[in-house]
């Protein structure tokens, strides 16, 4: 019988060959978040009515903040004294009245009210959901904060300054329907007078979502050492309308629609502290 004899050498060569063939290429884990993981479908009612709560709270106290920066009396007695409608926050735009002082939120009470609301939220699902959580918690913060408010508001905000700026070359290439003074071709010519405002509206905030979502995935990735492939999906765009809400605002006349529409922004902006809140990887 003959046995074959293998060296020491051989044998390290034939398991460092196999360990090469195993290892993993990247030192990273990669995973995809999808709408999926980060969905609340698993999450009880009690926490979400918790972190609910804790988002709004964040958002109200940041608003009476606002109000108060902007000179508005937080006295209970002269708030009640007076109708809801002639609340800061509730007011709006009268031609009846058209010096009347209003709440104004723009870029800087946008991202207030947003980081309140992500506040608000983490606090209320660290307080209230299991702490094996939390890390989860705050990389949704990142994709919250980033991709779903600063970014698009810093694009939706370059594309309506540079539409204020050049307005009156813009609108000069705005063909405007020929015809008789009716209310009906004023209407259609001020349909069409709005349409590049829209326009660079849309534009300014899907290239701030895509662009949001990219960066605060790369953050993720260096702070976290995960590759994460957090997709957009429909369910993303809820935050979004705040955007919509403050490109009326900068772009379009004062007017009581606008206005009204922007009085839309703090609650649409406790979404992002909500969805932090229940988020569980």
């Amino acid at each position: 019988m003959t046995f074959s004899r293998v060296s020491n050498s051989n044998l390290e060569k034939h398991h460092y060959n196999n360990l090469k063939k195993t290892s993993p290429s990247k030192s990273y884990e990669k995973t995809s978040i999808s709408n999926k993981d980060r969905s609340d479908e698993f999450v009880d009612s009690s926490l979400k009515r918790k972190v609910l709560l804790s988002s709004v709270a964040g958002v109200a106290i940041a608003s009476a903040f606002v109000a108060k920066k902007q000179g508005f009396s937080l006295n209970p007695k002269v708030i009640f004294s007076q109708s809801p409608k002639n609340w800061a926050m509730f007011k709006i735009f009268s031609k009846k009245n058209p010096d009347a002082k209003l709440m104004e939120i723009e870029e800087k009470e946008i991202l207030t009210l947003a980081g309140a609301s992500a506040l608000g939220g983490l606090a209320g699902g660290a307080a209230f959901d299991d702490k094996k959580y939390f890390k989860g918690k705050l990389r949704e913060t990142v994709n919250q904060l980033l991709g779903n408010v600063l970014v698009p508001v810093i694009c939706v905000s370059g594309v309506s300054h540079f539409y204020d700026k050049n307005k009156a070359k813009i609108l000069s290439y705005v063909p405007q329907a020929p015809g008789l003074s009716g209310k009906g071709i004023k209407y259609f010519n001020k349909i069409l007078k709005a349409l590049p405002s829209a326009a660079l509206t849309v534009l300014g905030l899907g290239v701030g979502i895509v662009a949001g979502n990219k960066l605060s995935n790369f953050i993720n990735e260096k702070i976290y050492h995960k590759h994460v492939e957090r997709k957009i999906k429909k369910t993303d765009f809820a935050p979004h309308v705040d955007d919509l809400s403050m490109a009326v605002t900068l772009m379009a006349d004062k007017s009581a629609m606008s206005t009204a529409i922007t009085r839309t922004v703090p609650a649409f902006l406790c979404v992002p502290g909500y969805q932090i809140g229940i988020h569980r990887d």
